[in-house]
């Protein structure tokens, strides 16, 4: 099974503009997620996917391999769609993101395994949520799962409601799953969900994941224990060093 990893980097974010670019530790953000994902044994090749020359530039500088990509694109799954048409022997991609500057090939591997299994079509990670914090926060999505390790739901909110207690003791009575968002698709299923219209539950939560879910496809989940970090704006990157 051949395997594609895409990095998609935008160099004009809203939050942190020229954030691929920015110096960690003597290494760009880019070229540490581009190593890390270097690593994992089950990926065949691994491309950054970019509508900025800059970047473009500096992943070849590095002895990377980069693609220039449609600036219009809304997400980085349409940025991995164009890519993935452009190598059509490639069976699954998966879309690595690209602000996570130490993410683990561990993870990586355990996406890939996924789809061993043919009936996968879509594939992602979640991790237990472990404190209130990171329960009632609306940007760290949870995931409620069925008993086949399927996404049911994604919902900023947590989920279920915990009827006749009160929220802090909600973790005491049940076990809550947030979002680790990294994904893996077969190659065909990409190209069908990238062109499918935005869904109502995907305007309401903000979440692209919705979109697939409410037309059908199937969301193959895997724990994980090992936390990501993602890098979102300037503080984030402040407290990698702390």
């Amino acid at each position: 099974m051949n395997i594609l990893g895409i990095i998609p980097a935008r160099y004009a974010s809203t939050r942190f503009p020229g954030k691929p670019l920015v110096d960690i530790g003597g290494k760009s953000m880019i070229q540490r997620v581009y190593e890390q994902a270097k690593k994992c044994i089950h990926l065949s090749d691994v491309i950054v996917a970019t509508d900025d020359e800059r970047i473009y530039k500096h992943v070849h500088d590095f002895g990377g391999s980069a693609i220039i990509t449609s600036p219009d694109h809304q997400s980085g799954t349409d940025r991995c769609a164009e890519v993935a048409l452009k190598h059509p022997h490639y069976d699954v991609i998966i879309n690595i993101q690209g602000d996570e500057p130490y993410i683990d090939p561990e993870q990586i591997s355990k996406l890939a395994a996924c789809f061993n299994n043919a009936g996968t079509q879509i594939a992602t990670l979640i991790k237990k949520v472990q404190n209130e914090q990171e329960l009632f926060n609306p940007n760290s999505p949870k995931v409620v799962v069925n008993k086949f390790s399927e996404a049911v739901y994604f919902s900023r909110s947590p989920l279920p409601h915990i009827r006749g207690q009160e929220p802090q003791n909600w973790l005491n009575c049940f076990t809550y799953f947030k979002h680790i968002g990294i994904y893996g698709y077969r190659a065909d299923v990409l190209q069908q969900i990238t062109k499918l219209p935005v869904s109502s539950l995907e305007k309401a939560e903000s979440l692209e994941q919705l979109r697939w879910i409410e037309n059908g496809y199937r969301i193959k989940v895997v724990e994980t224990e090992l936390e990501t970090f993602a890098v979102d704006t300037p503080e984030d990157l402040e407290k990698l060093f702390r």
